[in-house]
């Protein structure tokens, strides 16, 4: 390993560790003083850092419960999902690896970033912008997948279409009850999947 090569591991992982931070503070001043009551300045302060700093890792406070590892680990493990599998089935096997990559304090951060998204009308308004920000990152993944661009209109589609059988079992949790275990959303949200891999048989 070059001095170069390890000076940008050592990088990413201070970004990490810094990013974390930033959530884990977020997460504790959202508990103590309610989500409206809590500043950016306050979270930066929290994690000693400046709130440009903040908005380096975070470009508004609802991206800090917006903008979580579950993405970019699934799309991790989708992309070493065998060539055989069909884009909704390695989508479907991607997510589970996903989710047991996490331990239980992930999990528990997970579920409190849920709630939250459910509740806070103005996370929850955000969260269809990120819902649009999938799109594109699926698509993007699946073009790589097949060879070909992430514009081409069926993999938006399909891509459009995991998103939305998404939403449909994630946005009405919080009617459900947004306390229940989130392992019971993600297998709510394979059950949909498999409906969506199967043609949505009526």
């Amino acid at each position: 390993m070059t001095s170069t090569t390890a000076q940008a591991g050592l990088r990413e992982r201070k970004k990490a560790r810094t990013r974390a931070s930033l959530r884990e503070h977020a997460l504790r001043l959202f508990r103590e003083r309610g989500y409206q009551e809590t500043t950016v300045e306050q979270i930066a302060a929290a994690a000693e850092v400046s709130p440009s700093t903040f908005f380096r890792y975070f470009p508004t406070k609802e991206d800090v419960i917006l903008r979580d590892d579950l993405d970019v680990r699934m799309i991790d493990a989708f992309s070493r999902q065998p060539a055989s599998l069909a884009p909704v089935a390695a989508i479907r096997a991607a997510t589970k690896e996903a989710l047991a990559s996490f331990d239980l304090a992930d999990l528990a951060q997970i579920q409190e970033t849920t709630r939250l998204t459910l509740t806070v009308p103005e996370i929850r308004a955000r969260a269809i912008d990120e819902f649009s920000r999938t799109i594109g990152v699926l698509a993007e993944a699946f073009g790589k997948r097949v060879g070909r661009s992430p514009d081409d209109v069926a993999l938006r589609t399909l891509a459009g279409a995991v998103v939305g059988v998404i939403m449909s079992v994630t946005l009405p949790w919080d009617k459900q009850s947004p306390e229940r275990p989130v392992e019971e959303m993600f297998a709510s949200i394979d059950k949909a999947l498999a409906l969506l891999e199967a043609g949505l048989p009526i």
